[in-house]
């Protein structure tokens, strides 16, 4: 028992230190930072111009309403097309190209867009070619949630995936049998019992979309103000870390909220 013991403290060693230089620190780092003005002093003032200030709350209102848009979209497509995906000969492959553009770095992805959107970019060339001219599809909140949409939905469609791939069959069957329509099965069968996937899908999604700055930046260009791009204003621009640490925790405690509502609750038993 003693030697199960010290191997247990041995190998979780890495983690918790990991875990302390990587997570701990940095978020007592902020909260100091968030409670400190210059001089060093303790003081609630940057919570205080937080709450009332007439530029925060608006980009605090515009990161929950963009969030909550991109992780809409991505539900919508991601459910049915998990369940068509469930139901697919060769899955194993559609799920690989899915997979695959997750590894492709980020910022890559975005400046490819920007090369797809721009007025000499492809979109607009074909456009041009059939006589529709060139049109401005970048730096507006539509190509902003288009793309956002893009690089997220792989993370809103694997977990729900999962969670159809292990409802039994023979249900399904059942369900068929008994003359039940799709869309009723889905409503009615499928949804109640991938409700889990779907969960982990929304803190996949709506989680990260809180603070996107680089998109806003890149394909908004700056014509969507979130609470991440005021983060980076203040730590790169302005060099105001104490207010940039306390939107950070604002920040922290709203992604908490998130994960509290939809956690997976324990089976009843």
């Amino acid at each position: 028992m003693k030697d199960n013991s010290r191997a247990k403290i041995f190998f979780a060693i890495p983690y918790i230190s990991w875990l302390a230089v990587f997570v701990i620190v940095p978020i007592g780092l902020l909260i100091y930072q968030s409670l400190t003005n210059v001089q060093g002093s303790f003081t609630l003032a940057n919570f205080h111009e937080f709450i009332t200030s007439n530029v925060y709350l608006p980009m605090a209102f515009n990161s929950v309403f963009y969030a909550l848009i991109i992780t809409l979209i991505t539900f919508m497509i991601s459910f049915p097309a998990a369940y068509v995906l469930s139901h697919l000969k060769h899955r194993q492959l559609w799920l690989m190209l899915i997979i695959l553009p997750t590894w492709i770095n980020v910022l890559l992805k975005t400046y490819a867009f920007l090369g797809l959107l721009s007025k000499s970019g492809i979109i607009n060339q074909l456009f041009s070619t059939f006589g529709l001219g060139t049109h401005n599809l970048l730096f507006n909140h539509v190509s902003f949630i288009f793309v956002a949409v893009y690089l997220e939905l792989p993370f809103m469609l694997l977990p729900i995936y999962n969670s159809i791939n292990e409802i039994d069959p023979d249900i399904l069957k059942a369900s068929r049998d008994l003359g039940a329509k799709p869309i009723n099965t889905l409503s009615q069968l499928v949804f109640p019992l991938s409700i889990n996937g779907i969960k982990s899908g929304i803190q996949a999604v709506f989680i990260p979309s809180l603070s996107l700055f680089m998109l806003t930046t890149l394909i908004g260009g700056n014509k969507v103000m979130t609470l991440g791009s005021a983060i980076e204003l203040h730590f790169i621009v302005t060099q105001n870390w104490h207010m940039g640490s306390t939107i950070a925790i604002i920040l922290i405690l709203a992604m908490a909220v998130t994960m509290y509502f939809t956690r997976e609750r324990g089976k009843r038993k």
